[in-house]
């Protein structure tokens, strides 16, 4: 009998405590908001590389062919410390995925920033003044023999302070 009301003297005084030492507060929000400077790309206008009409079904290796993508970034100044991404979206092929795919299966386009593969759908970080240096060069799936055509392919490039 005695550890019953023991028990339900502790349970009780337990509950007690509980009570007695929660707390309660207020947490009040604010910020501001502000919007990023805005950039463009090449004035706005479409970049072009034309890779002129004598591509040889042969001789597409991912190294014959290669052409600079020329384009201008202009930012409004920084004045928050925002972060530059570039980033390259299109529809890459099955067989690379730093390649946009061609209106001609098998033969796609890839990308190449300072050298290396630019993963479409990636982002990477720069600044005005030191944009990657961008190039293009004709890619076939490897084991495949390609088909003469007119070939064209489109991505979009994108620059944007987060």
């Amino acid at each position: 009998m005695w550890i019953l009301r023991f028990s339900l003297l502790a349970a009780g005084l337990s509950s007690y405590l509980s009570i007695a030492f929660a707390a309660g507060g207020d947490v009040a929000f604010r910020g501001t908001l502000l919007e990023p400077p805005p950039c463009t790309i090449n004035s706005g206008n479409n970049i072009t590389v034309d890779f002129g009409v004598k591509v040889g079904v042969k001789k597409v290796d991912g190294v014959n062919y290669m052409q600079d993508i020329n384009y201008d970034l202009v930012c409004e100044p920084n004045t928050h410390s925002w972060v530059l991404k570039l980033k390259l979206t299109g529809n890459s092929t099955s067989f690379d995925n730093a390649a946009v795919q061609t209106n001609i299966s098998n033969l796609g386009i890839k990308i190449l920033r300072d050298g290396q593969p630019f993963v479409l759908g990636s982002e990477i970080t720069t600044t005005p003044a030191s944009k990657p240096q961008l190039k293009a060069v004709p890619v076939q799936k490897p084991g495949v023999l390609l088909t003469e055509g007119a070939f064209e392919a489109a991505v979009t490039l994108q620059a944007d302070y987060q």
